[in-house]
């Protein structure tokens, strides 16, 4: 009870820091009309009751903005020297990263649910298959989760904001190009097989595009969860470090273990089929 109790005082914390800012709201309303006018220009171009366009521009944007939602979480804290402080409190590390992450991500759910306006005129002016589109929010969710576990990981590596923002935005757009045919295609033709390797089983832009298909896939969940789960874990590594001087030299050890797991996972369970449900109108995947 404890433990959930200093659970629920961070996560109230970080959520009035989101929610109680104006330039949060803004974020939102930036964030929604920039996905919306996105997908409207492609959307009259091609002139069917399709969500495809608003799912294959949304990782690019999601990037950019979820760094900038998680870039002042841990910096902020020693910037304003109150980390230290922070941790002389009696929490253990675990509650401290769940917490803010938590607020972070029911602060990216209220700005995805911005969207939601775009699938309701999809329905008035057409009649599209919802299959693909419950997917791919399904996808972006979890998609979310593992850039924002990303960005708040890199948060606490860094001391400005600027800095934080900048490394975990390249960090998302690397993780998420490596899934991309284009850039395995080109990494193979410097050293054969190793982007085909990287696209399997480090990129997430596979995985996404799973879900934006109306498929839902065990592994493309499983892909999700490790990554955000490993990068918390690391993020607690972190937070140890901070408290003993001597845990430091975990961190690293940590960081090359989490690495070897998120590998050999993805390895291990990307060629044993575990389940999938197809949301598609006639099950065309299936």
């Amino acid at each position: 009870m404890k433990n959930l109790t200093n659970l629920i005082t961070i996560f109230r914390r970080e959520g009035a820091a989101y929610f109680n800012s104006a330039i949060a709201y803004i974020f939102i309303i930036v964030f929604v009309l920039l996905n919306g006018g996105l997908f409207m220009t492609q959307f009259f171009l091609i002139g069917r009751a399709d969500m495809r366009p608003f799912f294959g521009t949304l990782p690019f944007l999601l990037a950019v903005f979820l760094p900038a939602v998680t870039m002042r979480l841990w910096a902020e804290e020693k910037r304003g020297n109150t980390l230290e402080l922070l941790l002389t409190f009696p929490m253990a590390t675990h509650e401290l990263v769940l917490g803010k992450f938590l607020a972070s991500f029911l602060f990216y759910l209220v700005a995805l649910m911005g969207t939601f306006t775009i699938p309701t005129m999809i329905q008035i002016l057409g009649h599209p298959d919802l299959g693909p589109i419950f997917g791919g929010y399904i996808g972006a969710a979890f998609l979310g989760a593992f850039f924002l576990a990303v960005g708040i990981f890199i948060s606490g590596l860094c001391r400005d904001q600027i800095v934080a923002f900048i490394l975990a935005m390249i960090i998302c757009f690397g993780l998420y190009l490596l899934g991309t045919e284009y850039l395995a295609s080109s990494i193979d033709g410097w050293i054969p097989g190793l982007g085909s390797l990287l696209r399997h089983y480090v990129g997430s832009a596979g995985h996404f595009d799973s879900f934006a298909k109306g498929i839902v896939d065990n592994r493309d969940v499983l892909y999700f969860a490790i990554g955000t789960v490993l990068f918390m874990v690391l993020n607690g590594f972190w937070l140890e470090g901070r408290m003993r001087p001597g845990a430091k030299k975990i961190f690293t050890t940590a960081t090359a273990i989490c690495a070897g797991i998120f590998l050999m996972t993805n390895w291990l369970f990307g060629a044993i089929p575990l389940g999938r449900f197809d949301l598609t109108d006639g099950r065309i995947y299936t």
